[in-house]
């Protein structure tokens, strides 16, 4: 469902532009000077300058020799909506019983901003990936929940992302041609599932379905992951799927 616009009276142009400083850090952008968060946001120097120092103040920040880096109190904005949210909340009991009949790891995603959001996980006892936590950000594109979700959209709305997305190849098997993402994408709506076999990770294989709202509305996906050693890919489809389809079923019910 599409949110109205806001007028932009009613926006707070510090408030987001002290969010886009926090998000200028990532993996590969850990500490960062003034003049590279500016770069990085579109703010000026000494406009960079003040959203760096009031974070510090607000304990989000450390500054140490002109370099900034966030600290652990950002946490609590995630930690925020995983206590708040239904979501996350009602799914983790559910994961949790799907996880411990197969033996296997179980996660629900959601899409934001072109990227697969990791909201709720369970391992039972298996440490599949490190990318099977909450808060982890994947790309969409090669992995199993990012597909299903993907497949859903409007139409013009999968043709945008293709045409915008570059896809990475992460492994020797991440699909990056636009028009097998496609069909991969259109597969995954007509049958109700996606696959995706060592796309993100070397050993990950995952199968994928939808979850829908009392309404039918897509919220989210959830997937059971495994090591490709323990199964072989035909086997994932046939064990897996219906210990999914009956928590999908009663997810559903629930959200």
């Amino acid at each position: 469902m599409e949110q109205a616009v806001p007028h932009p009276r009613d926006l707070v142009a510090g408030l987001e532009k002290g969010l886009q400083v926090i998000e200028a850090f990532d993996q590969e952008r850990a500490r960062l000077t003034i003049a590279e968060v500016a770069e990085h946001t579109g703010l000026t120097r000494a406009a960079a300058r003040r959203y760096l120092i009031t974070l510090t103040h607000l304990g989000y920040m450390r500054h140490e020799n002109k370099l900034f880096s966030l600290t652990p109190a950002v946490l609590r904005l995630g930690q925020s909506y995983l206590h708040s949210a239904r979501l996350p909340r009602i799914a983790q009991p559910l994961l949790y019983r799907l996880a411990y009949s197969l033996g296997e790891a179980a996660s629900c995603g959601v899409l934001d901003d072109g990227q697969l959001v990791c909201v709720a996980a369970v391992s039972a006892g298996r440490l599949v990936s490190t990318t099977l936590q909450p808060g982890t950000r994947v790309p969409a594109y090669c992995t199993a929940n990012g597909r299903v979700l993907l497949s859903y959209l409007a139409p013009g709305e999968v043709e945008r992302y293709l045409a915008t997305v570059e896809p990475e190849r992460i492994t020797a098997h991440t699909i990056v041609h636009r028009e097998r993402l496609a069909l991969e994408i259109a597969r995954a709506r007509e049958q109700g599932y996606a696959v995706v076999d060592q796309e993100l990770e070397l050993g990950l294989r995952a199968i994928a379905v939808p979850l829908r709202n009392f309404r039918g509305d897509i919220v989210a996906a959830m997937n059971v992951s495994v090591h490709e050693g323990r199964m072989p890919l035909d086997a994932l489809v046939e064990r897996c799927l219906p210990a999914m389809v009956k928590i999908q079923a009663e997810l559903s019910a629930l959200l």
